[in-house]
């Protein structure tokens, strides 16, 4: 079988990234013919050379079209539809393919690919990372009622034409079919995790990391991720400097970049070794921070669309055993309070962020009660390999 996809973003273990697609395309590639149409966005990010750009067998095709999580809406609605209107082109261009698998966000590169399924008359398969056009709009960037009206439109146009849809989280899933689209058409795959790459971050390198970073005997607290407006950044940086006053011993690392990384830089520097702005790390190089960590922190604004989400820090935190807390109050909280492996604390509350993980961290025996039964978890739960499968499965079905 031949499967065509449209992604924008590509990336691989060695980019400070998810890489999520990079595993579920290895597993496809190994029986079926795959044809990637991407971008190589995030090809210049590679911190480390260890993994090829794409996994074998995988056909890219790349647009030069650039991107970068600071641009503004403007530039990034550019971005948006330059890919689309390559995509389409270089979609009818390729030797036809039996299905296509079209990957969002953003909401463009799924319209790329519903129309090349159509004028190829082919089925199309349509993945659900984040609610587009919600998320944008929630946000501010689509301003007029206009444009968001037709933004939604399309959206529900492209959910009847899909072959199957492929939301990321449950509460997609209900987002999806409360729209009035059938169950039977929808299947939720989670993010999920690299556990053969969680695997690496075994005692003693966790424990080389921890004296390299000179954090024995220190209790730390990991955020992991985009420093991006949805994310709360501000929230997490007020209780961490709140808990910086009162405890010597408590350090904050932050991992990544983003637009709040200034506002990180600040608060590390009032705080030298308790706050830590540590920037973005390789893929299969995160695991050992998360792990060295005694909780980590998943938050995003308070908005009911971000409650959607299914985030890759989740599942990389319980992976390796280390808890969370979650920010937002959909899913997410329900699973970690229902499984034991976390807790909850209300978006945009510093005081309540800061007294819950004091509370946690004196208790260290229910963190890692906690820890233990979210790897447990992911094992069972969250295994991309598995994930893989039931997408390859999807894609064989829509094709036949």
């Amino acid at each position: 079988m031949h499967i065509a996809v449209f992604s924008q973003y590509h990336t691989n273990p060695d980019c400070p990234a998810t890489s999520r697609h990079y595993t579920l395309l290895a597993h496809i590639a190994k029986t079926h013919r795959v044809t990637l149409l991407t971008t190589p966005a995030w090809k210049s990010q590679r911190l480390t050379q260890e993994f090829p750009w794409a996994p074998a067998g995988v056909e890219v095709r790349e647009a030069e079209v650039p991107y970068e999580n600071k641009m503004g809406p403007a530039r990034r609605a550019l971005a948006f539809a330059q890919y689309a209107a390559w995509a389409v082109r270089e979609g009818l261009r390729i030797e036809k393919p039996d299905v296509i698998w079209g990957i969002s966000t953003p909401l463009t590169a799924a319209w790329a690919a519903a129309q090349v399924a159509r004028w190829r008359r082919v089925p199309w398969v349509f993945e659900v990372q984040d609610l587009w056009p919600a998320f944008p709009i929630a946000m501010g960037a689509v301003p007029t009622a206009l444009a968001q009206r037709q933004l939604y439109q399309l959206e529900k146009r492209l959910y009847k034409s899909a072959q199957h849809i492929l939301p990321l989280s449950p509460d997609m899933t209900r987002y999806v079919t409360d729209l009035g689209i059938p169950t039977a058409k929808v299947t939720t795959v989670l993010n999920g995790t690299d556990l053969e790459l969680a695997a690496r971050a075994t005692p003693a390198s966790v424990e080389a990391l921890r004296l390299q970073q000179g954090l024995h005997g220190k209790r730390v607290i990991l955020y992991a991720g985009t420093f991006g407006r949805a994310n709360d950044i501000p929230t997490l940086v007020a209780a961490a400097e709140a808990m910086a006053a009162t405890d010597t011993e408590v350090v904050w690392l932050f991992l990544g970049h983003g637009f709040f990384e200034p506002l990180i830089k600040k608060a590390a520097a009032r705080w030298p070794g308790r706050i830590r702005l540590v920037g973005g790390q390789a893929r299969h190089e995160v695991f050992a921070w998360f792990a060295l960590a005694s909780v980590s922190v998943v938050s995003f604004l308070g908005l009911p669309v971000l409650s959607t989400n299914s985030p890759a820090k989740l599942y990389d935190s319980l992976a390796v055993g280390t808890p969370v807390v979650v920010t937002n109050s959909g899913w997410s909280k329900q699973l970690v309070e229902q499984k034991n492996c976390g807790w909850y604390s209300p978006a945009g509350d510093a005081p309540a962020l800061a007294t819950l993980l004091t509370q946690l961290l004196a208790q260290p025996a229910v963190l890692a009660a906690a820890g233990a039964c979210g790897q447990q978890l992911a094992v069972q739960e969250f295994d991309r390999q598995y994930l893989a499968a039931v997408v390859q499965r999807v894609l064989e079905d829509a094709g036949i």
